[in-house]
Parts: structure tokens; C-alpha cells; sequence
């Protein structure tokens, strides 16, 4: 079989660990077969011969993973942002949401959404869509001719929705999700599901426990909400007056954790118990600064979770937040926890630029497997930015230039993206 090898040459930039980034100036990252085969000052011998995309330099540094958002909300993402989480779902995100069971409206949505995603600093994605079994297939065939690696998910949602928004029966959500996983075995390469009950208070016992024991038959991952907002916790204490915390109510059905791989959105209000059971069960915490600001949910406390060694990546959570950009996660998780440390805790340390790049690679890349690093064997997600035209008139750093792109970047800093390999963009 013909390999797959090349390399990029340029200003290469990835983390070494979570407190540490490595800058190589003028070196190649070498691609073989998707799979990250090392960074080089030099080509090795058996690498001379290798086509080489030269660069110059620009920074080439890992792919981003957004690790929580909604798809169908992209499309009216910056309204009711002055509305808490409850209202703002009973009023805007249930109404618009029932729209999808229109295929030529999902359609007409679905390709503004995954064309703005292919061009954004994302190159994989945990992604939620709507209950809705076609629509969401023909998103998951969007997003698997865009060429990114995502993880889409039907939503289950079977109480507590809007008239128009919530399946009939827990049964029949059940067997539609069945009929949607049946109907995605062996039909893309780089789309995955992942099982979505979108939060407690939309899911019966019965439904959780239908949704456990598809958990178990089909071994696929699991992504939700947790502890995003006061007056959602104590619904579901109403709603759960067996659990002993929020995620105890995914927990006694086999949903958080341990053989169930799974994500949790938000975490910004949970227990010592929640905590503890997160980092012994191996949860990811997808934290979404900008949404947690837009919702009034509050601010998740990061470096305790960092300093506990809980697996965080970041999340958009569009349209809770209102961007797409990776990069502006990355400066909203600094900034929020900045301000946690100066308005709540001084104990807690503000997240630095490091921690929150590892989040945006490695620490939610690595949901996927060996994801976010260009050390040897990782797959191979690269981006390449162009910052010429941030101007500066003093010399800076590597460092400092990507700590501007942070701040100061658009899509059009983006002029190249690979995924597993594969040029995206």
C-alpha cells in the first residue's frame, strides 16, 4: 500500500505537557499515514525524498477539539443572550430546534453550520444535534464530506420539552436512536455517534435505562450536561430525589463514566462528591467559558480541577456561546478564571496560557485517542496560521506571537488545516 508522507515546514508549536509549550523555528513535521512520525530540525535520511509544503514562517501547531457544541443552534447563535439557561431554552433553543424535523431547513441550516466549521480553528468536534433521526444523518454526511473528525449525536429528550420538541415515548426514543446507530454502522470514516440524553431534566428514568443498555449493546461514548446552572441542579434534585448529586442521575444508569466513556459540559457548580466521582470514574469536563458568561451560569472552577488531574478540554457550547473560534475559548477560560481568582478565591490560581492551550489539544483531543500533540504517533491534526498581518514594530517572541493570535486572530489567519492526514483546507 502507498504510504501517505509528507512534511510541513515552519514554526512549530505544541505542548510539552500541561504547564510547558516546545517551539521548533525552521522544522519539519513529518505526516506518515495520518500519524504524526516526529518533529525534525533536519529531514532524517529516510524522509529526504518526502514531498515538503513549506510554510516559511508561519506557526503550525496541533488541531483545536471543541468539545461541546450544538449544531442546530448555530443558526440563531447571539440571541436571548440576556436570558438564564431555563428560560432561554423554553423560549428560544426548543422552538428553533423543532424546525429540524423540516429535512430542507435542516439542510438550508446544517451546511451554513458545517461550512463555518470546516474554516474555523476546530478540526474535531463533540457535536449534539437535534432528536430528529434524518436530520441528524444528514449532518452527519455534511460533516463527513467536510473532511473533520467529529462525534455527532441524536438527542434523546422524552419530558419537559416544548409541545412540538419531545419524542412520545421513552420506547420510542429508544428505538429510534436503535434505528440511527443501525443506520450509521460501516457508513463514514471519520463521523462517529455518541450516544446525547441532553440532560436530565429531559430523560426519564425510563429512557436513561434504555439509554444504558444501548450504552452497553453498542459501546459508543456518552455526552451531556452537568451542573450548568442553579436553578437546573435543583431540578433535578426534584426531578432525581434518589440521587445523592447531578451526576449520580446519570451514574445509576451506567452514563458517567468508567466503561462508558463520557463527556460532561460545564461542571461549573459541582459538589466535592460530583468532583470526586468525576476523576474516579475518568469523566471529561467540557468547560465553555463563554457560555457559562452569556447564560449567567457562573464560573467553573478550572484549576481545581487542573490541580485534581480531571481531564478539561474546552467547548464553544454555540449558541450558548456565540463563536466558534477555539482561540476565543482559549482567551475566555484565562480571562473567567481571572476573575474567579479575584472576585471568589485567591486560592485558585488564574489558568495560564499553556494550561488553556493543552485544554483546546491534548486535553480534549485525547477523547478521540492520541490527539492534540505532534509528537510521534499522535494522529496528524495540523493548522497552519499566518499572523503577517498583526502588525507589531518591535521583535517578539514564538511565544508571544501565538499568545496574539489568541487575542487578535480570525478565520483569516487560518490558510491551512489537515485532519488525520487529510488536507481539509
Amino acid at each position: 500500500m502507498k504510504k501517505d508522507l509528507f512534511a510541513l515546514k515552519g514554526t512549530i508549536c505544541y505542548s510539552k505537557n500541561q504547564k510547558e509549550l516546545v517551539f521548533h523555528k525552521d522544522s519539519y513535521v513529518v505526516c506518515e499515514n495520518g500519524l504524526c512520525a516526529g518533529v525534525f530540525s533536519q529531514l532524517p535520511e529516510e524522509y529526504k525524498s518526502i514531498p515538503v509544503e513549506d510554510m516559511g514562517d508561519r506557526l503550525i501547531i496541533p488541531g483545536f477539539t471543541d468539545l461541546h457544541l450544538h449544531a442546530p443552534q448555530y443558526a440563531y447563535r447571539g440571541t436571548g443572550m440576556d436570558l438564564e439557561l431555563l428560560d432561554w431554552l423554553n423560549t428560544i433553543t426548543f422552538p428553533q430546534e423543532a424546525r429540524y424535523a423540516d429535512l430542507d431547513y435542516a439542510k438550508k441550516a446544517y451546511s451554513i453550520f458545517v461550512d463555518d466549521l470546516k474554516h474555523s480553528f476546530t478540526t474535531r468536534a463533540c457535536i449534539f444535534a437535534t432528536l430528529h433521526r434524518p436530520a441528524t444523518e444528514l449532518l452527519m454526511d455534511m460533516l463527513e464530506e467536510s473532511g473533520l473528525a467529529t462525534m455527532v449525536g441524536k438527542v434523546n429528550m422524552d419530558r419537559n420539552g416544548a409541545p412540538e420538541l419531545q419524542e412520545e415515548s421513552a420506547q420510542a426514543s429508544a428505538q429510534d436512536t436503535r434505528q440511527w446507530l443501525e443506520e450509521s454502522k460501516g457508513r463514514y470514516d471519520h463521523t462517529y455517534p455518541i450516544l446525547t440524553p441532553r440532560f436530565t431534566p429531559s430523560c426519564t428514568d425510563e429512557l436513561m435505562t434504555e439509554l444504558g443498555k444501548i450504552q452497553r449493546e453498542y459501546h459508543i461514548p456518552v455526552q451531556s450536561h452537568l451542573s450548568e446552572n442553579f436553578g437546573e441542579i435543583a431540578w433535578v434534585k426534584e426531578l432525581c430525589p434518589t440521587s445523592r448529586f447531578y451526576g449520580d442521575a446519570y451514574d445509576m444508569f451506567g452514563l458517567f463514566g468508567g466503561a462508558c466513556p463520557t463527556i460532561m459540559a460545564h461542571c461549573v457548580h459541582s459538589t466535592d462528591e460530583e468532583i470526586q466521582t468525576i476523576k474516579d470514574q475518568g469523566v471529561y469536563i467540557a468547560h465553555c467559558p463563554e457560555s457559562n458568561t452569556d447564560i449567567a451560569s457562573g464560573i467553573a472552577p478550572i484549576r481545581r480541577y487542573l490541580d485534581l488531574g480531571l481531564h478539561v478540554g474546552l467547548g464553544t457550547d454555540v449558541a450558548g456561546g456565540f463563536s466558534l473560534s477555539m482561540f476565543r475559548a482559549i482567551a475566555d477560560t484565562i480571562q473567567v478564571s481571572k476573575l474567579r481568582w479575584r472576585l471568589m478565591d485567591q486560592s485558585q490560581a488564574p489558568v495560564t496560557l499553556e494550561e488553556a492551550f493543552y485544554m483546546a489539544t491534548i486535553g480534549g483531543g485525547s477523547f478521540f485517542g492520541k490527539v492534540g500533540s505532534f509528537e510521534k504517533g499522535y494522529e496528524f491534526d495540523a493548522m497552519i496560521l499566518d499572523d503577517a498581518g498583526i502588525r507589531h514594530p518591535q521583535e517578539i517572541s514564538t511565544r508571544d506571537r501565538l499568545e496574539r493570535l489568541v487575542y487578535l486572530s480570525d478565520d483569516r489567519n487560518l490558510v491551512g488545516k489537515y485532519v488525520q492526514g487529510r488536507k481539509v483546507i
